[in-house]
């Protein structure tokens, strides 16, 4: 019973190995004791029984005493006589507890076990690939070493499986053994059998896991995949173009050769199939026979309704393998795939610029030649995309149809709504190449380059100075106009940035403090002064100088040590054109002109240009 359950009771305590019985225990130990070995005079392998010996002896000799009286086969040992006997008798004692399945000998059932394990003991030397067969790995070693030993008698072609010869030799006998039970067509071949059986049947196995068309055969599956692919493995070897079927491949090839070439009366355009020119023909009778049955668009080519009708039912079976989206064609794939690869097919002739898209081309091509077709019906106003056209007249219709989902705000411009969400969703795509920082939007990213590149491409009409944004120019020009829009509503204080208002009426009106310190619980009417303090605590100095390496904690200091380096002295006196690197040295300096003294003696009223002297007068007389 052991050998249909499987319990192995006695085990090796050398090497862990268990048998179903003692004796075979008992001759296994052998091996680790190396007692009682007996070895073969022809090929020096070793045997644990004389009776073991004696039946190797018959691989040299070639004998087989014991044969079937059934068949006539012979056999070496009278165990596998006994096996082979069991295909006659059809007794099959061996089954297997995982599916039931019987088989007429121990090896048998094991070699079968395997494909419940997945255990593979057969190893190829070559390429350590493995099987769970030696038979099959006999095989498939077949392949590095180029053996064929299984020869055709009719044509000397050659063979590494009998399989394989065995359906060669039904093209000289003309056998076809395998007949359909639908229609009576016979095949040699099993598989060509079961797949013509498939017409019958509508069975489709085989199917695409990208959109989940199905196919009888996998090599339709296999074609069907490069639609997702891209891959071309049929190239022509005149011009390089690939194909994904060698079909298209030799359509292809009469354009090199000119052969079968079909030409239309009414523009001479020449095609290469007569299906092509009828579809072409369209063109000039202006026909249209496919009709969606849905929305009632007619087209002129059957190709062009289905790609259609995929609008409706939602079909998008080609997927981009980059990035996983799904489109309703192929031509809509290939378009995209181009932002993966970078590809852009389409020159323009003015300026050499590039396209990924012949609609994008010709967009662009309207720069040059002046032309906008889109005129607006409320004002006469010309564009040259009708996207811009449908977005310019929402100003005259007041149409806001980009709603936000969380705040109901609306806007005129998708792109607009898509920016806005970004503050719910805190989303910052546009993320800076040089310090990592991220931004919402693509124009942000863009004004905060320009700190790294240092560009500054506004520039002050009253003194030359530049900036790198619109806003910090128009801030620095009201220096020179004097205006101040921002004005208090409790003092009627005003400031010429707004940031500069909400400042005053925190630290002058309300006293709030909001921004706390976690290091020293000193509070702060802004946060950016929070965070400059906070620098004390930690250290930090991420403002570094360019000519010295020297790092600060404030822009501002930073600032001003640069013009150490640069000798910049921006600053000058209106009493002697005398001037400074440093505000707070040219309003000491003024007062030489002025007389005035600021700082005053508590104690007996004295008063002082400078701080220090106050302090220098203070220590000296009224200290105790």
């Amino acid at each position: 019973m052991r050998v249909h359950t499987g319990e192995k009771p006695f085990t090796c305590d050398q090497c862990g190995k268990s048998f179903s019985h003692s004796a075979n225990l008992k001759d296994h130990m052998n091996i680790h004791t190396r007692e009682k070995l007996h070895a073969c005079d022809q090929c020096r392998n070793f045997f644990l029984w004389p009776s073991d010996l004696k039946k190797h002896r018959r691989v040299h000799t070639k004998e087989k005493p014991h044969s079937c009286y059934l068949c006539g086969k012979s056999f070496s040992c009278l165990q596998n006589l006994k096996e082979h006997q069991k295909i006659h008798t059809g007794v099959r004692d061996y089954v297997c507890f995982e599916c039931e399945k019987t088989f007429i000998s121990v090896n048998c059932l094991k070699q079968h076990q395997r494909i419940h394990t997945g255990e593979k003991p057969y190893k190829c030397s070559q390429c350590d690939k493995k099987f769970s067969h030696s038979g099959h790995l006999k095989t498939h070693e077949r392949i590095h070493t180029g053996e064929k030993p299984y020869k055709c008698s009719q044509c000397d072609k050659r063979f590494s499986h009998s399989g394989h010869l065995k359906t060669h030799q039904r093209i000289h006998t003309g056998e076809k053994p395998c007949e359909c039970s639908q229609c009576d067509k016979k095949f040699s071949h099993s598989g060509h059998l079961k797949t013509h059986e498939r017409i019958h049947t509508g069975e489709k196995p085989y199917t695409c896991g990208q959109c989940g068309k199905s196919f009888t055969q996998k090599g339709n599956l296999m074609e069907h995949m490069r639609v997702h692919t891209g891959e071309k493995s049929f190239t022509c070897d005149q011009c390089g173009k690939g194909f994904t079927k060698s079909s298209s491949l030799k359509v292809h090839m009469n354009i090199h050769t000119e052969e079968k070439l079909y030409t239309c009366d009414q523009c001479d355009k020449t095609f290469l199939r007569a299906s092509d020119l009828k579809k072409h023909l369209k063109v000039h009778t202006k026909e249209k026979p496919h009709s969606c049955y849905l929305c009632g668009k007619s087209f002129s080519c059957l190709q062009n309704l289905k790609g259609h009708q995929k609008i409706h039912t939602g079909v998008k079976e080609y997927m981009c393998f980059e990035c996983e989206k799904t489109f309703i064609s192929v031509n809509c794939l290939k378009q995209h795939q181009r932002i993966h690869t970078g590809e852009k097919p389409y020159k323009c002739a003015h300026c050499d610029k590039r396209f990924s898209q012949s609609g994008h081309l010709k967009t662009h091509q309207r720069i040059h030649t002046g032309e906008k077709p889109y005129k607006c019906a409320h004002c006469d106003k010309r564009f040259s995309q009708s996207g811009h056209l449908k977005t310019h007249q929402r100003i005259h219709t007041g149409e806001k149809p980009c709603e936000c989902s969380q705040c109901d705000k609306k806007f005129s411009h998708s792109g607009h709504l898509k920016t806005h969400e970004r503050i719910h969703t805190g989303e910052k795509p546009y993320k800076c190449s040089q310090c990592d920082k991220r931004f919402s939007h693509s124009g942000h990213l863009k004004t905060h380059q320009r700190i790294h590149i240092g560009e500054k491409p506004y520039k002050c009409s009253h003194c030359d100075k530049r900036f790198s944004q619109t806003g910090d120019l128009k801030t620095h020009e009201r220096i020179h106009t004097g205006e101040k829009p921002y004005t208090c509503g409790q003092c009627g204080k005003s400031f010429t940035q707004k940031g500069n208002l909400m400042e005053h009426m925190r630290r002058i009106h309300s006293g709030e403090k909001p921004y706390l310190c976690s290091h020293c619980d000193k509070r702060f009417s802004q946060s950016t002064h929070l965070k400059i303090h906070e620098r004390i605590h930690t250290g930090e100095k991420p403002y570094k100088c360019s000519h010295c390496d020297k790092r600060f904690s404030r822009s501002g200091i930073l600032k001003k040590h640069e013009r150490i380096h640069t000798g910049e002295r921006p600053y000058k006196c209106l009493h002697c054109d005398k001037r400074f690197n440093d505000s707070g040295h040219l309003k000491r300096h003024q007062r030489i002109h002025t007389g005035e003294k600021p700082y005053h003696c508590t104690a007996c009223g004295k008063r002082f240009k400078h701080s220090s002297a106050l302090h220098n007068h203070t220590k000296n007389n009224h200290s105790k």
